[in-house]
């Protein structure tokens, strides 16, 4: 495995996202939608960065559309869907990595039929290379210039290497294992 973001690079960009949607939702109140399983790190540090002059409230969905593969299946299947009243609300859609765009188009459809007053997305990682739709963050870590596979800080391989503290690309000879 080759480290792609140190642990300090991720809580540096964490860091600076949590202070813009402080600036940009001050006085305001905000639900972070995340979508589990591996947005849940992000989340957390996320709502954490936030100044405590944002409301903010934290609701979660879960889907899937990898399963155990390295590439979005293209069908998104809803596993736990929101419990939160977004109607009139301000809301974020909260993601570890935003890949083809598939899985935040549904998303993104899902929570529109709501009528929030506000929908914004914010990924720590955004994978335009792969895009089959078009979608981009409202708020953004990082922007991945290649089509690696990457793990850790969340993202999964078939449930493995989610608690990485750091993001590393994962070599094809390991997915065998």
């Amino acid at each position: 495995m080759e480290q792609l973001y140190s642990q300090q690079a991720i809580a540096r960009q964490t860091a600076r996202i949590g202070a813009q949607i402080s600036r940009d939702y001050t006085g305001q109140h905000l639900v972070l939608v995340v979508v589990l399983k591996g947005a849940m790190f992000f989340a957390a540090d996320l709502a954490r960065a936030i100044s405590s002059d944002v409301e903010i409230s934290i609701d979660f969905v879960r889907v899937s559309s990898y399963a155990n593969a390295t590439q979005s299946s293209g069908t998104v299947t809803f596993k736990t869907r929101l419990e939160t009243d977004i109607s009139g609300k301000h809301v974020m859609l909260v993601e570890d990595i935003l890949d083809t765009g598939l899985t935040m188009r549904e998303l993104h459809n899902y929570l529109e039929k709501q009528q929030p007053a506000s929908l914004k997305l914010c990924t720590m990682f955004d994978k335009p290379c792969n895009r089959a739709v078009e979608i981009t963050p409202d708020y953004c870590g990082f922007t991945l210039t290649g089509n690696d596979f990457i793990i850790g800080y969340g993202l999964d391989y078939a449930e493995r290497y989610r608690n990485l503290n750091a993001v590393y690309r994962l070599d094809p000879e390991q997915l065998q294992h």
